[in-house]
């Protein structure tokens, strides 16, 4: 997948001018409902910043919300690598499936862990597309000593904050500590996910 943008073009005749469009949590990852969208679509829901799709049984379009309140607020927008389907990460504003499930597929929204992959790859991409004001792309410029020696001074807070028994420092200090080892792993370009095969590998000895 890739981030839709305003050089690249959604392949609209390939499928008689209606595309799929799977929306998913943006937070959980979690897929909320699929809807198929024109290129009018497309261009109201990047204008209102709520999911809006093309009704195949009305023929009209209709924002996701617009009689129960249950908007689809978008963070991102993305395509496939063939530019004909549509990916939307959305943070909904209530249930959305209209029986009153969270999702279309009745399933309950929970929160996991994913936010670390994806704050792994918003890393990686300050580190690919640098912009001057970016904390994250000043700690790459100086370079590998730097980047470490932050991650052991983070290390030591964490062991400061958990002697005092400072559960809400412990809790600011462990995240800082975990946001400077993503940036030392991008640096060595080492993954989450090489990360979780060492530990599930221990596990299964």
């Amino acid at each position: 997948m890739r981030r839709l943008t305003e050089n690249q073009k959604i392949d609209f005749e390939k499928s008689n001018g209606l595309v799929p469009v799977i929306v998913q949590h943006y937070k959980t990852n979690t897929v909320l409902m699929l809807g198929y969208m024109n290129e009018e679509a497309l261009e109201k829901t990047k204008e209102l910043g709520k999911a809006t799709f093309f009704s195949r049984s009305k023929s009209r379009l209709w924002t996701k919300g617009e009689t129960s309140g249950n908007f689809l607020i978008v963070k991102d927008i993305l395509i496939d690598c063939d530019q004909d389907t549509i990916l939307i990460k959305a943070d909904p504003q209530g249930p959305t499936c209209h029986t009153g499930s969270d999702t279309c597929f009745d399933e309950e929204i929970k929160p996991n862990n994913d936010f670390l992959y994806q704050l792994e790859g918003i890393i990686a991409d300050r580190k690919n597309n640098p912009t001057e004001e970016s904390y994250t792309v000043s700690l790459f410029r100086k370079g590998v000593n730097k980047i470490a020696q932050k991650v052991g001074e983070e290390a030591t807070e964490v062991v400061i904050e958990a002697i005092d028994n400072n559960r809400e420092r412990l809790k600011e200090e462990t995240a800082d500590l975990l946001y400077h080892l993503l940036v030392l792993l991008a640096e060595k370009d080492i993954s989450l996910s090489e990360i979780s095969e060492v530990l599930r590998n221990r596990h299964l000895k």
